[in-house]
């Protein structure tokens, strides 16, 4: 089955699970790999599934992924993505609700992974300004704390999970 992987990535996290998506899947059936930018037209049409990752911004993926999952109709789809926090499966399912508003109804989506990823420095030093305010403490280490849980992520356990969640989708 032909298929195109194309993704978002601000800071690397979902590159390397693009990476594994195009690892995990036959090479000779793949039309184009690279970020939705590079995607054109005639891939989408040659394409049966779209592989499409995302880096979450503001709880849903970026505006650029959005516009090209809206030229998905009739296409197979499965989503991945990261967000920087991830202790929740229900915090990763609403993210993915609000992506796959963008989803053509015509569409199918036939899987759907994400994982937390890891966040700039500047993001930790942010938060660690606001343990400076007596107000904002508590949720300042909350943050801290989820940071630095996020720098290990992906991971090695990450990857796999993704692998066996295209398997199924196969």
């Amino acid at each position: 089955m032909k298929y195109l992987i194309t993704y978002a990535s601000a800071t690397g996290n979902t590159q390397m699970l693009a990476q594994a998506v195009r690892d995990a899947l036959p090479p000779g059936d793949l039309v184009n790999f690279g970020s939705t930018m590079m995607i054109g037209p005639h891939d989408i049409v040659e394409a049966k599934r779209a592989y499409v990752g995302f880096w979450t911004n503001r709880g849903t993926c970026p505006d650029a992924v959005a516009e090209f999952l809206q030229r998905l109709a009739g296409k197979e789809v499965f989503l991945f993505g990261t967000a920087g926090f991830g202790e929740s499966q229900d915090y990763f399912d609403g993210i993915l609700a609000r992506v796959r508003e963008h989803v053509p109804n015509s569409a199918r989506i036939v899987g759907e992974f994400m994982c937390q990823g890891s966040m700039p420095s500047g993001v930790r030093e942010r938060y660690e300004r606001m343990l400076d305010d007596p107000d904002q403490e508590t949720r300042a280490r909350f943050l801290i704390e989820n940071f630095d849980r996020a720098s290990s992520h992906p991971d090695e356990t990450d990857l796999e999970n993704l692998k066996q969640a295209i398997e199924r989708a196969r």
